[in-house]
């Protein structure tokens, strides 16, 4: 990407989108369990505040983010989960301004930093762009997280043209993190803007092929909806089992939801 500040103002737009479904809350709502097990509507905000510390931590200050990944290598599963835990024990209003002002921070530090630089992180290092990229996919996730625990239907925007963007490159990523085969050849991506407009990856005339809504595929690669509850189809058989294993997240494969219609 030539020019990052599209995605660092989708980013910030992205954040204050669901600032503002937050912001009103009562202490009661905070503590409401959302879809991620033991983890309540504090826990999500306290895991965006603290994921945005870390990355603000990789583009200003590389030793202390070393740090945090020595720590995270000494936790190892339950690291991501004591972030959360920290923050969610926060009075609701603390953990609202640290979250401002963090994200704030990252905001700053990622349109100052220079052309061309690459930063640190849990995986392999990214530019600016990657890293508003990867913020705002979870951000957008995390988000739905909190939509679907308020009963809040959200109007979907453009913006998650990055999730759609992510999730398209994390393809091999989700197949080696099952220990299955990478496929040999890339996938044709078609999928539905809420514009309209149609956004497309991968060669026109390639023989496997994945096709629907972009909403329902961002439901799906962040693992927010179960593949029987959206709108996305495959054509070929390597293309039809990664709709069944997608993620655009690093980390272990996760659960995902269940189908709408099995009981609770």
């Amino acid at each position: 990407m030539s020019d990052p500040t599209p995605v660092f103002d989708d980013l910030r737009d992205e954040s204050d989108e669901l600032d503002r479904l937050v912001a009103e809350l009562s202490p009661r709502q905070w503590e409401l369990a959302t879809p991620a097990p033991r983890w309540t509507v504090a826990h999500q905000i306290a895991h965006l505040a603290w994921t945005d510390h870390s990355a603000l931590l990789a583009v200003t200050d590389a030793a202390a983010f070393q740090g945090l990944v020595e720590k995270a290598l000494a936790a190892a599963d339950t690291f991501v989960d004591e972030g959360a835990d920290a923050g969610a024990q926060l009075p609701p209003a603390e953990l609202l301004s640290r979250w401002r002002e963090g994200r704030a921070a990252l905001d700053r530090a990622l349109r100052a930093s220079v052309s061309g630089a690459r930063f640190p992180w849990y995986g392999p290092p990214m530019s600016a762009a990657s890293m508003a990229t990867g913020r705002l996919m979870e951000t957008w996730a995390h988000g739905q997280d909190v939509a679907d625990t308020l009963g809040v239907v959200r109007v979907p925007t453009d913006r998650i043209r990055h999730v759609v963007r992510i999730g398209v490159r994390a393809r091999d990523f989700a197949f080696g993190a099952r220990g299955l085969p990478v496929p040999g050849e890339e996938f044709r991506v078609e999928v539905v803007a809420p514009s309209g407009e149609t956004w497309a990856h991968g060669p026109e005339d390639a023989p496997q092929r994945v096709t629907g809504t972009a909403l329902d595929f961002c439901l799906l690669v962040t693992q927010r909806a179960h593949r029987a509850d959206v709108d996305v189809r495959a054509e070929g058989p390597d293309a039809d089992r990664w709709l069944d294993i997608a993620q655009a997240f690093a980390g272990p494969p996760g659960d995902g939801r269940s189908p709408k219609g099995d009981a609770e």
